[in-house]
């Protein structure tokens, strides 16, 4: 199977060699890799240069944006800059964070998957991320059927349906609910370990707080879904501020009539399958 690998890559001098050497390493190599060098100010163009002077799977594309690094825009509008160079002579799609390390059979693996099961589209493993005394433990906050954002896999007919990826905060979320309300399943591999060099959202703006909040708004999850959403992901982080905010930003976006992420048949199948996941939760059996 054929496949593109897109990567964003904003000042990733620390991290971003790791991940181009997993990529070369791969017992199934991409077709071809679309490098962003998204207004980087380090030496990360200089490291893509080394990489494509010496492997021709590997394009640079630089291009300017916000130096703010606002959680869901920035780096999908990179993806989608990087995407714009491809051609569509793929099976899937791969959006990787330059700071990701995956094991050498990481995508011959993903291909079998999708290979073997046509109704997958969304594919991919687990993080792994090294604790204080050099462990590598797994971090995966969110359930086992979801595949993070910094390594996903799409099958090109999936991709397609979902309209691609939305700039915005959540949208590895909306992602997935859309590939299901258009019949496709998520498929995860627990031994597939990626090694994610730096923890998750150290590098996020104060102004992104709001954000999620929009985005459940922009999802169409309604008050209450929205309400509870936001407790669990307070109570989970431990953090109460995050309750507010999210319900600021919700509150916002609908005094600003905001538009919607999904459409509203979308929106019913979503709200649908959140209050079934909760009675799943609170009534197991």
């Amino acid at each position: 199977m054929n496949y593109y690998v897109v990567i964003p890559a904003h000042n990733e001098q620390q991290f971003l060699s790791f991940t181009l050497d997993s990529l070369l390493r791969q017992t199934l190599l991409p077709k071809r890799v679309i490098i962003v060098n998204d207004n980087s100010t380090d030496e990360t163009e200089n490291i893509i240069d080394s990489y494509t002077s010496e492997h021709s799977l590997f394009t640079k594309l630089n291009t300017t944006s916000d130096t703010l690094h606002m959680p869901g825009s920035k780096v999908v509008n990179a993806f989608k800059k990087g995407l714009a160079l491809l051609d569509e002579d793929y099976d899937f799609l791969v959006k990787l964070d330059a700071d990701i390390v995956l094991p050498d059979p990481y995508f011959e693996k993903i291909a079998l998957a999708f290979r073997a099961n046509p109704n997958i589209g969304i594919a991919g493993g687990f993080a792994y991320e090294e604790d204080a005394k050099g462990i590598w433990k797994r971090n995966h906050p969110m359930n086992n059927d979801h595949v993070r954002g910094a390594f996903k896999a799409y099958s090109k007919r999936c991709f397609k349906d979902i309209g691609g990826l939305k700039s915005v905060m959540g949208w590895d979320t909306v992602d997935e609910l859309l590939a299901r309300y258009h019949g496709y399943e998520i498929h995860t591999d627990e031994n597939l370990h990626a090694k994610h060099l730096r923890p998750v959202g150290n590098a996020y703006n104060k102004k992104a707080k709001l954000l999620q909040g929009k985005a459940m708004y922009g999802m169409r999850y309604g008050y209450l879904i929205t309400l509870i959403a936001s407790l669990k992901m307070a109570l989970k982080q431990r953090k109460k501020n995050a309750f507010f905010d999210n319900m600021e930003g919700y509150l916002e976006a609908e005094r600003n009539n905001a538009a919607f992420l999904v459409s509203e048949a979308e929106g019913k199948y979503i709200r649908k399958l959140r209050w079934t996941n909760m009675r799943k939760k609170l009534l197991p059996f």
